[in-house]
């Protein structure tokens, strides 16, 4: 058997366990959008619309690449979106034909809302997901930790 190929019960422990708990965190972030009486992608476009990189156009095209979408797909959402008052389409100035989206006052409302509630759960949920993703990376020499360096007890471990 290929050594460089090969995988130990373990590895697949540690793959089984980040994904549950990416899952777990996604069923908390898609109960929360469905709280707001949003469906997940539409919230998740919202985001993407927000936390856009510097340099990137708000364009159709820019979100559906950032939500691994096809473009019908994301013309949908912003659909609804903007029939709901949240985001809103307007004509760049140099080129009428590029449409760029952006957030109502509503639509920020909203994202605050659900954003704030992501950060609290990622501190409560965000230590096992990082020990996850430790586990689950290949171990190089002199590799860092993901985890941030505070004392064990604020995880609630014994220290």
């Amino acid at each position: 058997m290929d050594v460089e190929n090969s995988l130990a019960l373990s590895d697949y422990q540690a793959l089984a366990e980040l994904r549950y708990q990416i899952r777990r965190f996604l069923h908390f972030s898609e109960q929360s959008a469905r709280r707001m009486r949003l469906e997940p992608q539409q919230h998740q476009l919202m985001l993407a619309l927000k936390g856009l990189p510097d340099g990137l156009h708000p364009t159709i095209g820019t979100l559906a690449e950032r939500l691994q979408l096809q473009h019908h797909s994301t013309v949908e959402l912003i659909n609804r979106l903007s029939g709901g008052g949240l985001v809103r389409r307007s004509r760049a100035g140099n080129d009428r034909r590029q449409v760029l989206l952006e957030l109502t006052a509503k639509g920020e409302k909203v994202l605050r809302k659900l954003s704030l509630d992501h950060k609290a759960e990622l501190g409560t949920q965000g230590p096992a997901l990082v020990a996850a993703l430790e586990r689950a990376i290949p171990r190089s020499q002199g590799a860092q930790s993901l985890a941030p360096k505070t004392p064990s007890r604020q995880f609630g471990e014994a220290g």
